[in-house]
């Protein structure tokens, strides 16, 4: 199906994913991209979108923005919180809002896609996980994920639902495993001892494969990893940031015993400054007895993802990113 000249909506447009793939959207010339805004356009000023102010709990809003579009793209959610309410409202209570106005005002459209997560899955043989693998999540945030794939399960009877799981994501605009290379640059470089590694993706690649599983016309009822073709290892990490950033580190091993405690005063100290740090208790727990390596195979097999960008390639361009807007030095 040709999506040339078709409407879109998204939610989440305004941050790190959402606003890649919302240039992405424009740079393959859909007719209009509408995106919600609760406030400030962000990464999105001076794009040619189409605004919708406001906010998924209003129900008047979105069945405007969403009665006419062909794809719905969800990207909008809570990554962290302080409490599990606030997960659950941001994670699944809003996304059954949204598939019930979507079914209420638009039950022709051509496909929904919904943004889950790897931390979804938790626990996983061996650390490696594939779609089939049971999801025993580790975080409140995985739980809350997991709980929206359930929650929504039963609206893939009666609206073209595709859910997409990405692992970490790195890239231009991106906060959290930003830390982890401006440490590097510092010239001090944790790493976790025994840790099997982590799929990594660009967002560029990522981006590119939701838009290939929303407009495929086998996808719908599916859920799909969109990440790379094989994991990195922290050292493996080391090494490619250090020659992006043309600077030597210093690798610190961190036992797995010193992960909740050092997560917890981060925590703490976050807490200070009213703030729920990158590093905090939850993402311990994950970093300790979560998968964080997944595989791409069934959305290679369903609709031909490739990734494009290698890690070299990827990371000298995001380090150059982050010194042209004043990141790194």
């Amino acid at each position: 199906m040709d999506y040339k000249g078709k409407k879109v909506f998204v939610t989440g447009g305004t941050g790190f994913v959402g606003s890649h793939l919302v240039e992405l959207l424009l740079a393959r010339r859909y007719a209009e991209v509408r995106c919600l805004v609760r406030t400030r356009l962000k990464w999105l000023e001076g794009k040619d979108i189409v605004p919708v102010r406001g906010t998924l709990a209003d129900r008047v809003l979105i069945e405007d923005a969403v009665r006419d579009v062909d794809i719905v793209y969800h990207l909008g959610g809570v990554t962290r919180a302080r409490t599990y309410a606030a997960l659950i409202e941001g994670n699944v209570t809003a996304t059954t809002q949204l598939l019930d106005t979507v079914l209420d005002v638009n039950p022709e459209i051509a496909k929904v896609l919904v943004t889950s997560s790897l931390a979804a899955v938790g626990q996983a043989p061996a650390d490696h996980a594939s779609e089939a693998t049971p999801l025993r999540p580790i975080s409140r945030y995985g739980r809350s994920k997991a709980e929206m794939e359930s929650a929504i399960h039963g609206y893939a009877q009666v609206l073209p639902l595709v859910v997409v799981r990405p692992p970490a994501v790195y890239g231009p605009r991106e906060r959290d495993i930003f830390t982890f290379f401006r440490a590097v640059q510092r010239g001090v470089c944790p790493v976790l001892r025994g840790d099997p590694g982590l799929t990594l993706v660009h967002v560029a690649d990522l981006t590119r494969g939701m838009i290939e599983a929303a407009e495929s016309e086998t996808t719908a009822g599916q859920t799909y990893f969109i990440g790379n073709d094989e994991a990195v290892s922290w050292q493996g990490l080391k090494r490619a940031a250090m020659a992006a950033l043309g600077t030597n580190a210093c690798t610190i091993p961190v036992p797995r015993s010193l992960v909740l405690p050092v997560a917890a005063v981060s925590q703490g100290v976050g807490a200070l400054f009213g703030r729920y740090p990158p590093l905090n208790t939850e993402k311990g727990r994950e970093l300790l007895h979560a998968a964080k390596i997944c595989s791409s195979a069934k959305a290679t097999r369903d609709f031909g993802y490739q990734p494009q960008i290698s890690l070299t390639q990827g990371l000298r361009e995001t380090m150059a990113w982050y010194r042209a807007h004043g990141w790194l030095h």
